[in-house]
């Protein structure tokens, strides 16, 4: 491993965490809500039976909405729950949104532990959250390798999602980081390009 990489990747985090730190509320609701109103109409959101979303943070676009939407939809719908005993993530089945849901850990919203387990390897469309993303798919996380490792088991599409801001030239990237199949964001759709 490049021993620069660990340099290259906080400097680029701290790059990203100041863009976004300048986009208004305004602009991050409206960004979310367009960005939601993309995905519902792209061939791959349509044709999912299984969708693994994740309850964004407050600096991330606001997909939120999805849940109900997925539900409405009959769809499987999963959300990550911190596993302590593991140290990782595993997929949790909500089918009742204002029942199933709990803070977990570092303050997110997760399925409560009454919420079934869901294979990793079962889910259509996996949405991604990251600080970073660059047109080959490779993904800049916080830095605990949470996401890398429960997207090492997804084998269905991986949708990173962003703000317009959080699309850079190159993510820093090794052999254990996971590369997502698409990029949404407020104003486009991304197949990778690498």
């Amino acid at each position: 491993m490049n021993p620069e990489l660990p340099k290259l990747k906080a400097a680029l985090r701290e790059e990203v965490r100041a863009k976004l730190a300048e986009l208004s509320g305004d602009a991050r609701a409206h960004g979310g809500a367009h960005l939601c109103d993309q995905l519902r109409i792209t061939e791959v959101w349509k044709n999912a039976r299984s969708v693994l979303l994740f309850a964004p943070l407050a600096n991330e676009p606001d997909i939120w909405p999805l849940a109900e939407t997925a539900l409405s939809a009959n769809k499987i719908l999963g959300l990550p729950r911190f596993k302590p005993s593991q140290e990782t993530y595993v997929a949790g089945q909500v089918i009742d949104l204002a029942g199933d849901i709990v803070f977990g850990k570092f303050q997110i919203r997760e399925p409560a532990a009454s919420c079934s387990e869901l294979p990793l390897d079962g889910f259509d469309l996996v949405l991604v959250p990251g600080l970073a993303f660059d047109l080959r798919g490779r993904r800049l996380g916080r830095g605990r390798g949470y996401y890398d490792r429960l997207l090492a088991e997804v084998r269905g599409a991986k949708c990173g999602v962003a703000f317009d801001e959080q699309i850079v030239a190159e993510v820093p990237n090794t052999s254990h980081d996971v590369c997502v199949d698409f990029i949404l964001t407020p104003t486009r759709w991304l197949q990778r390009s690498g």
